[in-house]
Formats: C-alpha cells, sequence, structure tokens
C-alpha cells in the first residue's frame, strides 16, 4: 500500500467512470478546489448517511470554492441506481480495479468483527486548485464527518 498523502504532495491524477459511464478526471477539476472522497459501497446505511451529508452541504461548500467526487470501488450501474435513489448532484465515480484508491492510500488492511481482509478505507482528500492535496483525512467515519470536513475548511452553514 502507497504511503498516505500529505499536504503540498501532488494529487495522483486519474480518469474514471461516473454513473453515465462517461469519463471525468481529476484534470477536469484544475482551477477548483475539489473534495475527493472514498467510500465503500453505495447504498449501504453508512456509505448512504455520508453521500447524503455530502449532498445536504454541496450548495455551501460549492459557494466555498468546493466540488464534491465520491468513489467506490462499484460498477457505474450500481452509482447511477444509488445517485437516483438519493438525490445526488455531484459525481460519483467507478474504481472497480480500485487502482486509484490504492494510489490515494484509501486501500488496505481492514479488521472488521475480529476479520481481516483488504478493502476501501473511508478517506478524503481536499485537491487544491493546482492539483496539490490540501487536507488527507483517513479512517473517517461516515457519521459526522462531513461536519467535521466543514469546520477544518471554514465553510459556514
Amino acid at each position: 500500500m502507497p504511503e498516505r498523502l500529505i499536504p503540498g504532495a501532488p494529487a495522483p491524477d486519474f480518469t474514471l467512470k461516473d454513473a453515465a459511464g462517461k469519463d471525468v478526471s481529476l484534470r477536469d477539476f484544475r482551477g477548483r478546489s475539489t473534495v475527493v472522497y472514498f467510500y465503500p459501497a453505495a447504498s449501504t446505511p453508512g456509505c448512504t448517511k455520508q453521500a447524503c451529508d455530502f449532498r445536504d452541504s454541496l450548495a455551501s461548500l460549492q459557494q466555498s470554492g468546493y466540488e464534491v467526487v465520491g468513489i467506490s470501488p462499484d460498477p457505474p450501474a450500481k452509482l447511477a441506481k444509488f445517485a437516483a435513489a438519493e438525490g445526488l448532484t455531484f459525481p460519483l465515480l467507478s474504481d472497480e480495479d480500485h487502482a486509484v484508491a490504492e494510489a490515494y492510500a484509501a486501500w488496505g488492511e481492514k479488521k472488521n468483527y475480529g476479520r481481516t481482509y483488504e478493502g476501501l478505507v473511508r478517506s478524503t482528500v481536499v485537491v487544491d486548485p493546482e492539483g496539490k492535496v490540501e487536507v488527507a483525512q483517513y479512517n473517517v467515519r461516515a457519521t459526522g464527518h462531513v461536519a467535521k470536513l466543514r469546520r477544518d475548511l471554514k465553510v459556514d452553514e
């Protein structure tokens, strides 16, 4: 697993399919700050809570200059169902081979109910307008994470 990203480091570039099957690249967001968040699976309780928190905070994040992009190992069709069911209006990207998650150190060893396995580590990386890491947070909680991130970024309600 690559080392965790640190502020000031270049954010790994990527191009992934969105829920509609269209290519979306990190470079598409150059000139704007971008919240790139990694979540384990669409339509699960924690991931739904987190996605809805981003949805509900999207206007204030955008007014403060931040775009939001969610990345999971789900295929585009599952992402499309998730976005439609929850009214998500920001891009959800499919990282089925978890190469982007690995590049961002958001894929690794997890422990759950005494079992150890490889999987997606819930993480958020804020990329500045020049493509450098501004904030990197790993092992974040689904509930309350967006509120904490907003405080960290000094984004008003």
